[in-house]
């Protein structure tokens, strides 16, 4: 994606940004599914992958109203690896290979599968093997809270934590459900906007610390390789050296570590403007990007390869139609 398209004018290198836990929502991209052929052939081969629980996620995905079981870890997380990937592999099928790809907790392993630090295939197998112990840590959650990192630091603690900087005044805390509850009390006490995020488990806390450990074992053997594409880590708001990439513990222990998206974002824009397409379900990353001042300035410029949640099938196909011919024409 980095040839200039006739009569594009400048062209912007392509910067996919692919989101995590919170961003699934019932259906998401299922009305590509049978209409658009390297989307389909990719969650076919997901679902494959996934071994005996593929039915079921399957049928979870393709249903109308999903079991109250959709946020949980063991179906959200592969579901998003598998429609994140797919998205992605639709782009780079019709457009080429990006420039940089950032992704957003859980959306850091689709952007390694897709940068070919791993194999899809051995990406889905470590996100299937380690959900059962990340299913059975404490139950808790995560809040999304705009305010910022000073703001909350009275609440941070042994009890609650700081999940991600997903902007200066865009937070997400993590924590168990009693001192969560306790802190959104605190929070709206103090006038703030709090809502509860889409999770049940306290991802990015040393709650899931000794989960991911345990499930360190999958990685040994995996062929790790240096990113062909650059790769920005939201977990170090630094592009990976190929030695970080193919180190395995920098994988295992992501889901227990903060999340600097804000960071990476600004990284990645501060070494140059950017067309950013967000290739997941729904747009939180568009938003979020949408705000950062090289945006706003009219330099780099962002899109999103689905609908908000509210869209149906017609928005799914008109978004992915949409996104392909701006990264064509790149302005």
């Amino acid at each position: 994606m980095t040839d200039d398209h006739p009569g594009a004018g400048r062209p912007l290198p392509i910067a996919l940004l692919i989101p995590g836990q919170g961003a699934q929502h019932p259906r998401m991209a299922a009305c590509l599914y049978g209409t658009v052929p390297v989307f389909t052939r990719t969650m076919d081969e997901a679902f494959e992958l996934m071994g005996g629980r593929g039915p079921d996620l399957r049928a979870q995905w393709l249903a109308e109203r999903p079991s109250p079981e959709f946020d949980d870890v063991t179906v959200a997380q592969p579901l998003l690896y598998a429609v994140g990937y797919a998205l992605g592999r639709t782009l780079v099928d019709r457009c080429g290979r990006p420039d940089a790809l950032l992704g957003h907790s859980a959306g850091e392993m689709v952007a390694g599968a897709l940068a070919g630090v791993f194999d899809f295939a051995d990406g889905m197998r470590l996100m299937m093997e380690r959900l059962p112990a990340l299913a059975a840590t404490e139950p808790g959650g995560m809040l999304a809270v705009a305010a910022s990192v000073r703001d909350v630091e009275p609440l941070l603690g042994e009890d609650v934590h700081l999940a991600a900087v997903n902007a200066p005044r865009q937070l997400l805390l993590a924590g168990a459900e009693e001192p969560l509850r306790r802190a959104m009390s605190r929070l709206r006490a103090e006038g703030r906007t709090v809502r509860r995020v889409p999770a049940r488990q306290a991802f990015h806390s040393p709650l899931v610390e000794a989960a991911s450990a345990r499930a360190g074992e999958g990685w040994t053997g995996v062929a790790l390789r240096p990113p062909a594409v650059r790769l920005y880590s939201a977990y170090d708001a630094a592009p990976l050296t190929g030695e970080r990439a193919c180190d395995p513990s920098f994988w295992i222990g992501q889901p227990a570590r903060t999340v600097h998206f804000a960071g990476a974002l600004d990284r990645l824009l501060d070494d140059g403007d950017h067309l950013l397409v967000e290739t997941g379900p729904g747009q939180s990353l568009t938003m979020l990007a949408r705000r950062h001042p090289r945006v706003t300035a009219g330099g780099s410029q962002v899109i999103a390869m689905s609908p908000d949640r509210r869209g149906g099938g017609g928005a799914e196909r008109d978004a992915v139609r949409s996104a392909t011919e701006r990264v064509l024409t790149r302005r």
